[in-house]
């Protein structure tokens, strides 16, 4: 197969909320850049993010950038390198308020200034009280978000590709990155974008649970390349699970529900909460709530015919709260599980919805990997960001409206690095090796070539209900070693699926093929990190490391406050220790303590 070749001096992947911004910011600059995506860049899963995005402006209540990093230090179960959490904390308000000048349409208070929210896990004065921090256009955010950031980069014209697939990294012998490869999905053609700097913003991996509030493109592909790369991949024992999923479909109902008074319900119409979480009770952090509601269900409190799910009640909210704080809801709520909040409450059960661990990156958005003794060594070329990214800021649990500020922070910040690493004459466009394409053109080739193969569709379900049984809300020592069996198993069937269509044009089941390579490496990845992983911590909890005096909630900093890093090649692990330094020398560390509600 012929290859083209186009040059740029930044090709990013992925044009969600990070992506757009991080390409606006090289853009403004005066960079050749192009965007590299599946689908029309509104279309991109950001525009699905529903309650907010968290900044302490202080609009409704008082609030200040200290309180919000205790939060999200907190909230990551002392996880995240308190670095990057101060960097984004203290950066909410600018990158909030330079999208509100780019026109993004937030709802406003009666004096005009942008509304806020309260949301789980966000408070005033280290833990006292809930706090009103996420901005918010009603509860269709992401979409308005993305709107707004699109539109800037068409004014700054970035230049766009529509419904390309990346598919593989391209690196020298040094190991620097020097582009991808890429699927035109109309033509079937194969070209290279050889660019001085590779910014992936690919976006999360959910769809390896059966499960999940993630759209049908979130299949990993950033993660999976650089995996497939030999970049190792941190934290991906991680995975949130969202209280609030439609169920029996999964459709994300925000907690910004929750945030406007909505109440959780078992079958008594008891409200649960209290009983786990005393002080914030419905907006505890997101892992606390999926927990207890599932303790519910398991415990046999659970509602419907099947005791399967429990209800989510607005109905003591009036009307014209709803129509107008939650359309969106509403509709969600009418065309998925056929009720209207206003008359009657919503039937939700844990989904999986958010990747916490990813490509490891630091707070200026550069990929790191341990290197000639140092953990932390940049690699030449590559830069992350958003939810494909590990900066850490969420650790082991992330707060709600905090994914909407990440993708704003570090897509600003991953460009900002890039800006100057140009300019200062640190990217210089390398010479592609010869076999620049090859790799691609082999898993092509073997597409094309396949006889007697597994079916996609057969490997995938599998691969989904393997990692919904053995690495769901709570975790078991025997599922988990089992698991990470089976889910060899299923690679191994991966490496040799079978697409019947040849054509080139439009063909989905190529495109189909070439994403469970990216999902089976995040499966791979997320098990045998989470089989390892002898604690409990955030949303990853086992049933043999209980709460106890000596381990509070199961956590066990002597031997596990580090972060995971897997490789691909042989599946195996190491470890890098969590930066519990703050950026600046004038900020107090926010110290080891159990985690409550």
């Amino acid at each position: 197969m012929k290859v083209a070749k186009r040059t740029f001096d930044a090709v990013i992947v992925g044009a969600g909320g990070a992506g757009l911004r991080a390409a606006l910011q090289l853009s403004e600059a005066g960079m050749k850049t192009a965007v590299l995506t599946k689908v029309f860049p509104t279309r991109s899963h950001t525009v699905a993010a529903q309650g907010g995005v968290a900044a302490s402006l202080g609009n409704s209540t008082e609030d200040n950038w200290h309180w919000h990093m205790y939060d999200t230090v907190k909230g990551s179960d002392w996880l995240g390198d308190q670095d990057a959490i101060e960097f984004m904390c203290r950066k909410a308000n600018e990158v909030v308020v330079e999208l509100e000048h780019y026109g993004m349409p937030f709802d406003r208070t009666d004096d005009g200034k942008i509304y806020q929210r309260p949301f789980g896990g966000h408070s005033m004065n280290y833990g006292q009280a809930p706090v009103m921090r996420s901005c918010a256009a009603a509860d269709r955010t992401g979409h308005a978000m993305l709107h707004a950031l699109y539109q800037r980069n068409v004014r700054a014209n970035t230049q766009f590709f529509v419904e390309w697939m990346a598919l593989d990294l391209i690196r020298n012998s040094d190991g620097d990155v020097l582009g991808v490869t890429a699927l035109e999905m109309e033509t079937g053609e194969i070209s290279i974008f050889h660019s001085r700097a590779t910014i992936f913003a690919t976006g999360g991996a959910g769809r390896i649970y059966y499960s999940s509030t993630n759209a049908f493109i979130n299949t990993g592909d950033g993660v999976g390349m650089a995996a497939r790369s030999g970049i190792p991949l941190e934290d991906m024992e991680f995975w949130q699970f969202h209280p609030t999923g439609v169920a029996g479909a999964g459709v994300l109902i925000t907690e910004g529900v929750r945030g406007e008074g909505g109440i959780l319900r078992n079958d008594a119409g008891e409200r649960f909460m209290e009983r786990y979480a005393p002080n914030l009770k419905d907006l505890a952090s997101r892992d606390v709530v999926s927990r207890a509601m599932t303790t519910e269900i398991n415990e046999g409190r659970g509602c419907g015919p099947d005791k399967d799910h429990v209800l989510l009640d607005i109905t003591h909210l009036s009307p014209e709260t709803i129509l107008k704080r939650l359309p969106g809801i509403r509709e969600i709520s009418i065309q998925f599980a056929g009720v209207d909040p206003i008359k009657a409450p919503i039937p939700v059960v844990p989904t999986c919805h958010y990747q916490m661990g990813g490509i490891p990156t630091n707070y200026r958005g550069q990929v790191v990997i341990p290197k000639d003794g140092d953990v932390n060594s940049a690699v030449v070329g590559f830069y992350a960001a958003g939810e494909c990214a590990c900066a850490s800021v969420h650790g082991a649990n992330r707060l709600g409206t905090n994914s909407l500020l990440d993708l704003l922070v570090f897509g600003k910040s991953a460009g900002e690095t890039v800006v100057e690493d140009f300019r200062t004459g640190a990217l210089a466009l390398k010479p592609l090796p010869e076999d620049a394409a090859d790799v691609s053109l082999a898993r092509i080739a073997r597409l094309e070539g396949q006889k007697d193969g597994e079916n996609v569709h057969e490997v995938r379900l599998d691969m989904q209900r393997t990692m919904q049984k053995h690495a769901g809300v709570f975790r078991f020592d025997n599922l988990l070693k089992e698991g990470a069996e089976l889910i060899k198993g299923v690679a191994a069937r991966a490496a040799s699926t079978e697409i019947g269509d040849k054509s080139q044009v439009w063909n989905t089941a190529r495109v189909e093929a070439l994403e469970l390579d990216n999902l089976i490496e995040v499966a791979k990845a997320t098990m045998i990190s989470a089989e390892a992983r002898k604690e409990s911590r955030g949303a990853h909890v086992r049933d043999d490391a209980p709460d106890t005096p000596e381990h509070p909630n199961g956590r066990n900093d002597e031997e596990w406050l580090k972060h995971t890093l897997w490789y691909s090649a042989d599946n195996r692990l190491e470890y890098k220790p969590v930066n519990l330094k703050p950026l600046s020398p004038n900020v107090e560390p926010i110290a080891l303590a159990k985690r409550t509600y």
